[in-house]
């Protein structure tokens, strides 16, 4: 007789979801804050990157089993760095701000890839759509994180568009950090959505050794079904 291990009370989709709350906190934040400057965006992404590193921490022990566990460990550890990094009243200046979230994207987003192209090259031949679905997704968000770390390299810090509107009656100027911070936001607005929609996807059933429909009591699916991070 075969035996499958109790389902465990929170799930892949409990971090997927988690994560989108906070994204969506950062993307909303960004979107109705008539400031981009530094000080509000690392304000923002310091808030984001803790919450979420806490996501990353809390799931090691809650969510992924022994073996799973490293790409939440390393994620969480870089993570809550950048986002003590921004914390810091005095390094909230636009270098700094381009400075830390390039590098934690492009690390993090690196981690993230690495991860799911493993556990998608590990599941080719895997009856479990499930977890294929979890290791897509993981794939997706790494992949579009390091997106965000190449898109703020290509965006000149000392960038200023001065601009008058006729309707407003007065002069803008588009700057850099304006240009950086909402790109930011853009980013924590993209991964919100993916992730929500992951963690509410349908869970599907996994395939048993003998043909038959095997029951799926934990995580749903992402693209596919529910995204691991």
């Amino acid at each position: 007789m075969s035996t499958s291990p109790a389902p465990r009370t929170f799930e892949v989709r409990h971090v997927q979801l988690a994560r989108a709350v906070f994204a969506a906190l950062a993307a909303v934040m960004i979107t109705f804050s008539p400031d981009h400057s530094a000080a509000v965006g690392m304000s923002v992404f310091s808030g984001w990157a803790i919450a979420t590193s806490i996501v990353f921490f809390v799931s090691i022990w809650l969510v992924y089993p022994s073996g799973q566990r490293w790409p939440s460990v390393l994620l969480g550890i870089v993570t809550v760095i950048a986002g003590m990094a921004g914390g810091v009243t005095a390094w909230r200046t636009t270098l700094v701000f381009f400075i830390a979230v390039i590098a934690w994207a492009l690390l993090a987003g690196t981690i993230e890839t690495v991860a799911g192209a493993r556990a998608r090259r590990a599941l080719r031949d895997s009856a479990d759509a499930q977890a294929r679905g979890e290791a897509r997704d993981a794939l997706t968000i790494g992949i579009i994180t390091i997106v965000l770390g190449l898109g703020l390299l290509f965006v000149p810090t000392q960038y200023a568009l001065n601009y008058y509107i006729e309707d407003a009656g007065r002069s803008f100027t588009l700057t850099g950090i304006t240009i950086g911070v909402g790109i930011f936001g853009g980013y924590a607005a993209i991964i919100a959505v993916y992730l929500a929609i992951a963690g509410f996807s349908p869970r599907r059933a996994s395939v048993a050794e003998d043909g038959a429909p095997a029951p799926v009591e934990n995580a749903p699916t992402a693209s596919d079904q529910g995204g691991a991070a």
